[in-house]
C-alpha cells in the first residue's frame, strides 16, 4: 500500500485559455506525468477515464461550466461500417498501412505543416517546428507506433509494405482494451479519398484482429465541425458521469 501510495500520478490543473472548439468559451485542463516504469500502466487506467495523451502528459478537460467534450470510444466487435464508410474503403482499398516505431522523418513533418496550414491554419498546433513534431512523436513511456499509409506495391501482400508517396499517417497507443488514436495526419490535397475516416476505420480492423474490443478516438464535442465526424462511427461508448455508455 506505502508503494502504491508514493507511485500515485500527481495531478495539476492549467490556467484558464481560450477553448479550441467552441468559440466564447474557455477551457482548463487536469494533466499529469506519464513517466517511469508505470507508465503503461497508468496511461491504460487514465484513458479509461476519459484521459487523452500528449507526449509524455495524460490530459482531460476540467472546465468549471461546461461538459462538451465527450471521450468516446468505438465498440469494435459490434461495428459495421455503413453504406458510406464502405464507400470510403473501396476508394483507399489501394492503401496499406504499415506498422512502424515512432521515428518521425522529414516526409512526416512536411505532410503534418502541409495538413495543419490546410485544416487547422489556426489551432494551437500551428506554429510547431520540426522539433515540437519529433517530441511529439518521439517523446513517449508507452507503447506507441507511427502508422504510414501509402499505395500498395506488387509485393505489399507479403511485406505489408507500400510504395511511393506518403498520403497519411496516425499516431497510436496500443493500450489493454483497445487502440487509441493519439493524432492523424493525411494529405489535405487528397480530399475526396476521406483519408481521416480511412484511418479510422483501418484502426477498427487492426484492433478486430489483436482481439482488442475499443478503438479510442478522443473527445467528441456536439456542435463542433472539427470534431462532429467521431459522432458517425456507430456503435460506440461516450463516457458520462455514471460511466461509459453505449449510443448506437
Amino acid at each position: 500500500m506505502t508503494r502504491h501510495l508514493r507511485d500515485a500520478p500527481q495531478f495539476y490543473l492549467t490556467a484558464p485559455s481560450p477553448c479550441p472548439y467552441l468559440p466564447g468559451r474557455e477551457e482548463r485542463k487536469v494533466f499529469t506525468h506519464l513517466v517511469g516504469p508505470r507508465a503503461r500502466e497508468i496511461n491504460d487506467m487514465l484513458s479509461q477515464g476519459g484521459f487523452r495523451r500528449s507526449q509524455s502528459i495524460a490530459y482531460r478537460p476540467a472546465c468549471e461550466t461546461c461538459r462538451a467534450c465527450v471521450s468516446v470510444r468505438i465498440v469494435v466487435d459490434d461495428f459495421r461500417p455503413s453504406r458510406g464508410f464502405r464507400k470510403v474503403l473501396a476508394r483507399n482499398a489501394d492503401l496499406i498501412g504499415e506498422v512502424l516505431p515512432p521515428q518521425p522523418r522529414s516526409e512526416h513533418y512536411s505532410l503534418f505543416r502541409g495538413y495543419l496550414d490546410a485544416r487547422h491554419p489556426d489551432g494551437g498546433m500551428a506554429s510547431m517546428s520540426a522539433l515540437d513534431f519529433a517530441m511529439m512523436v518521439e517523446d513517449t513511456h508507452v507503447e506507441t507506433s507511427l502508422i504510414e499509409y501509402r499505395r500498395r506495391g506488387p509485393d505489399s501482400g507479403f511485406t505489408g509494405r507500400g510504395t511511393g508517396d506518403l498520403y497519411g499517417f496516425a499516431l497510436t497507443d496500443r493500450l489493454s482494451d483497445g487502440l487509441s488514436m493519439v493524432y492523424s495526419v493525411y494529405d489535405p490535397d487528397l480530399e475526396p479519398r476521406s483519408l481521416g475516416s480511412f484511418m479510422v476505420l483501418d484502426h477498427v480492423a487492426r484492433a478486430r484482429k489483436l482481439g482488442l474490443p475499443y478503438v479510442y478516438l478522443g473527445y467528441w464535442v456536439e456542435g463542433s465541425e472539427k470534431m462532429g465526424y467521431k459522432a458517425r462511427f456507430l456503435p460506440q461508448e461516450r463516457l458520462s458521469p455514471q460511466g461509459w455508455e453505449r449510443a448506437e
